[in-house]
């Protein structure tokens, strides 16, 4: 069992499977709470800012941390693009970048957009795949700290083991085989990446049967217990239509008092 006084936790999943409400979610719960909290968006196509509250006006001209080439020149000493020649530094510094580039949004959670290293065809991402990296993975955390990473949709970033070390991997999935076949792919490739413990969680549950399968059969597959059931809500899809918060817009849907009873499991590790 992990013991630390702050946490880092990654939320991962398939594509459209809600990993990015669990994450907003959860970083709106736990600051309420008194913890500070940095929301961190590693998806390419970024979005987490909904969940979170943020006006999406606040966002106008921001450029993800991996896409700001000059940001990653200065820090790494290499321009994305300028071929795989280049020499770029391996650990550059990045202790600063929470502060300085974060948005302040709704219970003082910070947002930090992180973005997608660009892809192989789109010239060298090696400079920005290293900073983004080593900022996930040297965040240092002190007491009542929690860094929630919600992470690109998919595979890929367990090849680029961008998610090295956190302390809980929460895999989401609907109950569905090819969903559950999906986390037991990212659990095997998340033993690899030294990550603390490994929660499965199964969202947009329609009703009884559906949980008890989900749960049987992730336990079968993965080895381990469902840790949370979040039951499909409606109400989750009007609060999108309307581009607000869960916890803002229908703070009692059913939904959202699970992931209030996942945060309590959370706070039970930092309260060690």
């Amino acid at each position: 069992m992990i013991g630390v006084s702050g946490l880092k936790v990654a939320v991962c999943g398939k594509g459209g499977v809600g990993k990015t409400f669990v994450a907003g979610t959860l970083a709106r719960l736990l600051a309420r709470d008194g913890f500070k909290v940095l929301a961190v968006d590693c998806d390419s196509n970024p979005n987490l800012y909904v969940a979170l509250g943020v006006p999406s006006e606040r966002l106008a001209g921001l450029v993800p941390i991996s896409e700001d080439l000059d940001l990653v020149e200065e820090r790494t000493g290499s321009r994305p693009g300028s071929g795989w020649g280049s020499f770029f530094k391996l650990t550059p510094r990045v202790d600063d970048i929470p502060e300085r580039y974060s948005l302040l949004g709704p219970d003082n959670v910070r947002l930090l957009v992180v973005g997608a290293p660009p892809r192989a065809g789109s010239g060298c991402l090696c400079p920005s795949l290293a900073l983004v990296r080593e900022l996930l993975r040297h965040l240092v955390l002190y007491e009542r700290e929690v860094v929630i990473l919600d992470m690109e949709a998919g595979l890929e970033h367990f090849g680029r083991a961008v998610a090295r070390g956190v302390n809980i991997m929460l895999l989401v999935a609907e109950p569905t085989e090819r969903a559950i076949e999906t986390l037991r792919r990212m659990a095997e490739l998340a033993e690899q990446m030294d990550v603390g413990e490994i929660w499965p969680i199964l969202n947009k549950v329609m009703d009884k049967q559906e949980a008890a399968w989900g749960r049987a059969r992730i336990l079968e597959v993965l080895k381990r217990p469902v840790k949370a059931v979040i039951p499909f809500d409606k109400a989750l899809l009007e609060a999108d239509r309307a581009g607000r918060a869960p916890v803002d817009a229908c703070p009692s849907s059913p939904a959202v008092r699970a992931v209030m009873e996942l945060e309590e499991e959370l706070k039970v590790l930092l309260s060690r």
